[in-house]
């Protein structure tokens, strides 16, 4: 009876031990899988001009030379690319830019340049608007075959002259005599890259707001690839008040349209004088969108040069962006090291 009872004490021991050894078993072949951490950075795309002194392109920065803070943060520079005569990459990366819609485009595309004349036959303004039609006669000459020029003017309503070109002949005779004197030809959209594309000239004769045309040639250039210029030869808009100069409802989605399209404004004044209240108009929207201002009735060749140097290169860098819940973010872009005046957009939304 005893011996009995004690096999049964063995058979139960044994049992138990087994189911452990098989729940530990178990165990080891269900372990539940392992997950790595993975977090994806937000980037954007800044693109920046620097000059020197005398208004010369200044080629040859790395990464290291910038520094962008973002919305008062430290944004972090990943690669620096020059764009222009001659190509330079810090990071490692191929001579590439990067269109507004994310595509990679070659970085030897010619530029693409839109004149826009603000026209006006006041006294103190018609002098030199025609000094600076002859100044940018000088500069169509410089361009090289891969560049494309588009003209447009503007006083009544939004006028088109020439969709993107490289034509010289043709852009000197609209600079020579069509803008003062003759009215915009039949124009019809070119080949590939056309600005009346998206911006017809019956739009053109519907937009009686300079404010507004700004706004039409953002949306016609923001489909086109890489970093656009837009030369504003004129005397300023906004509304001048007791307050002082006002922009108008037109204006901010002018300027996002004109960031979102990658276009810096240069505005070159051709008015006569020290000072004027519609100035601020030409300075702002250059200011917000990475170009200068400048006033042309005291050593106009020296804007020109300006300008000129302006136009020769950028550089696309591409920037990690920080946590933030805002649509526009405000940028400064900086030199780390050494001097150059560095132009680059003041806002920019995250895409």
């Amino acid at each position: 009876m005893r011996e009995a009872a004690r096999k049964a004490v063995r058979r139960s021991r044994i049992a138990v031990v087994s189911a452990v050894a098989a729940s530990i078993a178990g165990v080891g072949a269900q372990q539940p899988p392992r997950f790595g951490e993975r977090v994806e950075v937000a980037r954007i795309i800044v693109d920046a001009r620097v000059l020197d002194d005398r208004g010369n392109p200044i080629p040859g920065l790395t990464a290291n030379d910038f520094k962008v803070s973002i919305d008062g943060k430290q944004a972090r520079v990943e690669t620096a690319t020059w764009v222009g005569g001659r190509d330079t990459v810090a990071g490692g990366e191929p001579s590439r830019s990067t269109s507004s819609d994310g595509a990679d485009t070659p970085a030897d595309v010619g530029r693409l340049i839109v004149f826009l004349f603000q026209k006006d036959l006041e006294p103190s303004r018609i002098v030199g608007l025609m000094r600076m039609l002859l100044q940018s006669r000088h500069l169509v000459e410089t361009l090289t075959s891969n560049d494309r020029v588009a003209i447009l003017s503007f006083d009544s309503h939004l006028k088109i002259w020439i969709d993107f070109t490289n034509d010289r002949e043709r852009l000197d005779r609209v600079l020579a005599h069509g803008i003062l004197f003759e009215r915009p030809p039949v124009v019809t959209a070119s080949s590939t890259p056309s600005l009346i594309a998206r911006l017809a000239p019956e739009s053109g004769r519907r937009t009686y707001r300079i404010e507004r045309a700004l706004e039409l040639i953002g949306e016609a250039l923001e489909p086109l690839p890489g970093s656009k210029s837009l030369v504003l030869i004129g005397h300023g808009f906004g509304r001048f008040s007791r307050d002082g100069v006002t922009m108008e409802n037109d204006y901010a989605p002018a300027r996002r349209t004109l960031v979102a399209s990658r276009t810096s404004v240069f505005s070159l004044d051709v008015t006569n004088a020290d000072y004027h209240s519609l100035e601020a108009g030409l300075q702002l929207i250059s200011e917000q969108t990475g170009g200068f201002y400048a006033r042309t009735h005291i050593f106009p060749d020296a804007a020109m040069r300006r300008l000129a140097g302006a136009l020769a290169g950028y550089y696309v860098l591409f920037v990690e962006m920080p946590e933030s819940r805002k649509a526009m973010h405000d940028v400064k872009t900086e030199l780390t090291h050494g001097k150059g005046l560095v132009l680059a957009t003041s806002s920019i939304s995250e895409r």
